[in-house]
């Protein structure tokens, strides 16, 4: 019978789950049985993850080259280029495995959790360790763990759209639906990946991980996330590569047949020359970049829940952010408490009292100071609950005051005005027109001055014992609640920060727009909000225009948040949202970064992409800061690694052209493309020059492809002249020339490395002592590799020395002439994101 259908005891029985909870033994059980409640399995682990570093096609079609010329007799040639292919593949397997470890510590850090009752009390656990049989508690801004039975509740409205694209929340209540109802129509059950928009209630867990009704649908439709600008970029970088790679592939081997030499040992040479094309490392170096990112972020409070997003994070040239705890000082204090006629009123403050402290629908920074100092309200006043929601934009709390039951309402002035027909005035209960000018007088004149006001009404109701929405009519006002949370004083430079670091700070709020005004004027946020109902009004193709100069947007909800974020993308900005309330989870999603708080609700935490651990616009700019430096030294990787393995490759096929031989003999080749990715794991490590940090970036496909034949020619030009003096002048034997040419690649490679990392001279700008320390080892060991015992079976010779003395010379020539280049053509370009034009704030950056 399906869980929905039939008597609330029938469906608990079918999941032996008991009324009052399980005990934390049954909990510990059936976990340990049934596993964790995820839906995804995690991150590929030991053999997948070693297996993932040989999948490349062109890895397979060597390994099977290799294979048959090992068949046809060249058993130590092929069982070498096995070991390189091998070790190479564990390099990449360690690097990957141990980036995964430390990631996964860092995001155990802001999981999600639950309330549960466990033995009788209520206790918080991590939504991958809730049960079948739980009973769960939930409230505003909580997500459904689990599939579940509703129990009872409390105008429970819960946002569905993860399942069903419908915009709206669906109200749940606990009576049987037919077993045949779609999924909407299952209004007693709730489903993973949802969440509670408003009210209360509570449910026993039916269905947990895999055999939730979310399961399967991110089975069908996919649950890889949305492509970042990072992996788009790297996807049209890869494209590049294999064009490139197919176009020399065929020549090679077209010649090489051409010139009568061996087939194997000609598509050996060209599948060698291919894989040292390909960069291999980069999974491996992406992740342990982006890992080792993701630990200094996290040292600086920022905590990385999808890695992809650092490189986005750095990207970013818009900030939206609300204005409580990251403009403000997170601090709510009441300030007064106001009758109609704006006098002090103890009556208002104790109604506000019995309002804020019997309410059980989420915990909020204005209920919590108008607790402040106050004892606990007492729980025996409390009749019924009219849960706060974000259409109402009200709170009612029906209460037992001195024997009468009243209902206490709180909530938006405009919203509480709505409901109410008359006002408690110093002479007595009068109409409410006669007192409506006055009040929208003192709340502008309190919001000017950057108070937050909220209405208090109340409505007795003698004898009721329960109330509802419609019992929200023929209210009286009592009067106006003042709260202030003061700018921080460092929110002004924080702005200015970010704003030199090309990107724009811009407030957007639910609040009214005198009040977003007064704290956007003190930090600095100058020029006239835009409000919801200007947004509403605008035409999605008008409103990228319409936005272009505002720096604030106030009286906005949801979708009006969530259409200014999707305008500002169409202005190709970059952009990051922070949102911490129940309502910022679309435009968290939205947002090419979204940016929420360790004491954000649920719901919120689960949609951002990053959690910072404290609410302040600095901790986002050093974020921002380590975001780019990771960016900056994968960079580094990819267009010095290609350019280099640009020219070893364009080299080695001329070479084929020019040589009665093959220049280099495919496990010579893998070697050294073995060896000279092996200083690149510490890439991670290493400083970025300030001017790298100072603008958005992006990865930008014709920069490295420019890069890739400027800086590819010159490391061309340096290989063809030690091929001339090798052949030509020294008239050195084969291995020797190989054992020569196969030093002068790796060593450039390496030092060049050194070169081109940074748009300084060498001295100016030195290497981290962990990729300095790598590169000068890997140099060393090339060196000496032709006079070692493994010479002979890679197929090396010792140089003379006159030869080491040439290639000396050529490697300090090709060192001078990169020098040289930098000047004129810089290595990072420091490219802007986006391209076109953007106003940012108060200045304008291009």
């Amino acid at each position: 019978m399906a869980f929905w259908a039939g008597q609330l005891p029938e469906a608990l029985a079918a999941v032996g789950a008991p009324p009052q909870g399980l005990s934390g033994e049954q909990a510990a059980r059936l976990l340990r049985e049934r596993g964790p409640n995820r839906v995804t399995v995690a991150r590929r682990r030991g053999w997948r993850l070693l297996l993932a570093q040989f999948t490349s096609p062109i890895i397979l079609i060597l390994v099977a080259a290799t294979v048959l010329s090992m068949a046809v007799g060249d058993l130590i040639d092929g069982a070498i280029i096995l070991a390189i292919v091998a070790a190479s593949g564990g390099l990449g397997f360690w690097q990957e495995r141990a980036a995964g470890r430390a990631v996964d510590a860092l995001q155990a850090r802001v999981r999600v959790a639950v309330e549960v009752i466990r033995d009788g009390r209520e206790v918080s656990v991590p939504v991958e360790e809730v049960v079948v049989g739980d009973l769960v508690l939930l409230h505003a801004g909580d997500v459904v763990p689990a599939d579940c039975r509703l129990v009872d509740s409390q105008r429970l409205q819960v946002d569905q759209a993860t399942l069903t694209g419908e915009s709206f929340p669906v109200e749940k209540t606990p009576d049987a639906t037919p077993a045949d109802a779609d999924l909407t129509g299952r209004t007693n059950a709730l489903w993973m990946g949802t969440h509670v928009v408003s009210g209360t209630g509570r449910a026993v867990v039916m269905q947990t991980g895999r055999d939730t009704a979310f399961a399967e649908v991110a089975a069908r439709v996919g649950a890889r996330p949305a492509a970042t600008g990072f992996q788009r970029g790297l996807t049209r970088f890869g494209l590049l590569l294999v064009r490139i790679m197919v176009v020399l592939l065929v020549g090679i081997l077209l010649a090489n047949l051409l010139m009568g030499r061996p087939a194997i040992d000609s598509l050996l040479f060209s599948l060698a020359l291919a894989v040292g094309l390909t960069p291999q490392m980069l999974p491996a170096i992406v992740a342990v970049s982006l890992s080792a990112g993701a630990r200094m972020m996290a040292a600086h409070r920022v905590i990385v829940k999808r890695l992809e997003a650092i490189e986005d994070f750095g990207a970013m040239t818009v900030l939206l952010t609300d204005k409580t705890g990251t403009l403000t000082a997170g601090c709510v204090t009441l300030t007064a408490s106001l009758s109609v006629d704006g006098e002090h009123d103890d009556e208002a403050a104790r109604l506000a009292r019995l309002n804020a402290g019997l309410q059980r629908g989420f915990t909020n920074p204005m209920d919590t100071a108008i607790m402040a100092g106050q004892p606990p309200a007492d729980p025996a006043l409390r009749l019924a609950e009219v849960p706060y929601d974000f259409s109402r934009q009200r709170l009612s709390l029906l209460v037992d005051d001195g024997g009468t039951a009243t209902l206490i309402t709180k909530g938006s002035l405009a919203a509480v005005l709505g409901v109410c027909t008359t006002a408690r005035s110093a002479g007595g209960v009068v109409p409410l027109d006669e007192v409506r000018d006055r009040v929208q007088r003192r709340f502008t004149e309190l919001s000017d001055r950057g108070n937050r006001v909220l209405g208090l009404a109340v409505r007795t109701l003698p004898g009721a014992r329960t109330a509802t929405v419609d019992d929200e009519t023929q209210m009286t006002l009592v009067g106006l609640l003042a709260f202030q949370d003061p700018p921080k004083p460092d929110a002004a430079e924080a702005i200015d920060r970010l704003t030199g670091m090309g990107i724009a700070v811009r407030l957007i709020t639910g609040d009214n727009r005198h009040a977003a005004a007064h704290i956007a004027g003190k930090v600095g946020l100058t020029g006239e909000p835009m409000l919801g109902t200007d947004i509403a009004s605008c035409a999605d193709a008008d409103l990228p225009d319409r936005i272009a100069g505002t720096n604030v947007f106030a009286e906005v909800d949801p979708v009006q948040k969530e259409r200014v974020l999707t305008a500002l993308r169409a202005r190709g900005a970059v952009v990051g949202f922070i949102g911490d309330g129940i309502n910022d989870s679309p435009a968290l999603h939205a947002a090419d970064v979204g940016i929420s708080v360790d004491t954000a609700v649920d719901v919120a935490k689960q949609a951002a992409a990053i959690v910072l651990l404290e609410k302040d616009l600095n901790v986002v700019a050093d974020g921002v800061r380590l975001g780019r430096q990771t960016f900056t030294n994968t960079l580094k990787y990819i267009r010095v690694n290609t350019s280099a393995s640009f020219g070893n490759v364009v080299s080695m096929s001329v070479a084929t052209l020019l040589l009665p031989f093959l220049p280099l003999l495919p496990r010579q080749v893998l070697l050294l493309n073995f060896l000279s990715d092996i200083p690149y794991t510490t890439i991670s490590t290493d400083h970025a020059d300030p001017e790298q940090l100072q603008r958005p970036r992006t990865v930008d496909v014709r920069a490295i492809r420019r890069f890739m034949l400027v800086y590819g020619s010159i490391s061309i030009a340096v290989d063809l002249g030690a091929l001339a003096v090798l052949h030509w002048f020294w008239h050195v034997p084969t291995d020797v020339f190989r054992a020569a040419w196969f030093i002068q690649f790796t060593a450039t490679e390496i030092i060049v490395l050194m070169v081109l990392r940074t748009n300084r001279t060498f001295l100016r700008s030195r290497p981290s002592t962990p990729l300095l320390a790598t590169g000068a080892l890997l140099i060393a060991v090339t060196v000496a590799l032709p006079f070692t015992p493994l010479a002979a079976p890679l197929g090396l010779a010792p140089p003379p020395s006159p030869v080491l003395a040439t290639l000396a010379a050529l490697t300090v020539a090709y060192v001078v002439a990169n020098e040289l280049v930098k000047r004129w053509i810089p290595p990072d370009p420091v490219t802007v994101a986006p391209e076109r034009r953007f106003r940012l704030g108060r200045r304008v950056l291009r």
